[in-house]
């Protein structure tokens, strides 16, 4: 595996300060991500930060995988490896040691999180999340995040970090879900830099197609601490 195939990017000093505020722009992001899931069941948001902080977001997600910390994802709660099923790696975010950077991004998932608990009154009390790299190569095959084994997440997050990136690195994320008429139909999402995908875990069934370049992402589920 090539850990050193992302190109090198000028660094900036904005990850290194601590923030008090959420990314800006993302208040009004929330409001639309609200929006699609209560009619719909999902959004899609495009521009939904900063470049500026999401080429740090990448580069960081860049640095780690040259530094060889993530490690191959697994399938269902025991996170059994099955390649033949998803071919991606991950890095979890630690919330209780996260870098600048990260806890701005979980600020930001904790707004969505609040503003969801209050208008669509789910029960969402937590969040998790994780840095996911795909490999030239690597896919994932079509699947529900919330199932028996694993009943507490709610809500699906998707953030991004790509820039540049053509239809021809395929890569895209394909949502199923219901059209007008009841009958299943499908969307499909590329993985460009800024865009931000919010599920109903237990509704959207999705899929990832092979990319043919590094495709890199924040990952995230807004968690109950229920038993529903």
């Amino acid at each position: 595996m090539d850990r050193g195939s992302w190109a090198p990017v000028g660094s900036s000093s904005e990850g290194e300060r601590a923030e008090s505020e959420v990314s800006p722009g993302w208040r009004a992001s929330v409001e639309r991500i609200l929006d699609g899931l209560a009619q719909r069941g999902f959004a899609v948001v495009e521009r939904a930060s900063s470049e500026g902080f999401l080429d740090e977001l990448e580069a960081e997600a860049r640095e780690a995988w040259r530094g060889g910390v993530y490690r191959r994802a697994g399938v269902g709660r025991g996170g059994e490896s099955l390649p033949e099923v998803r071919s991606d790696h991950i890095l979890w975010l630690d919330p209780a040691a996260p870098t600048a950077l990260q806890a701005r991004y979980l600020r930001d998932l904790d707004l969505l999180r609040e503003e969801i608990r209050r208008q669509l009154y789910l029960p969402v009390d937590e969040v998790e999340a994780h840095f996911a790299v795909y490999p030239p190569g690597a896919f994932y095959r079509r699947h529900l995040d919330r199932f028996q084994r694993m009943p507490h997440r709610l809500v699906s997050c998707l953030l991004y970090l790509n820039r540049g990136w053509r239809v021809e690195d395929g890569g895209q994320l394909r949502l199923y879900h219901p059209g007008p008429d009841g009958a299943e139909t499908s969307l499909d999402v590329a993985p460009e830099q800024g865009t931000f995908v919010c599920f109903l875990s237990d509704r959207i069934e999705h899929e990832v197609f092979p990319t043919a370049r590094p495709r890199a992402s924040l990952a995230a589920w807004l968690r109950t601490r229920r038993v529903l």
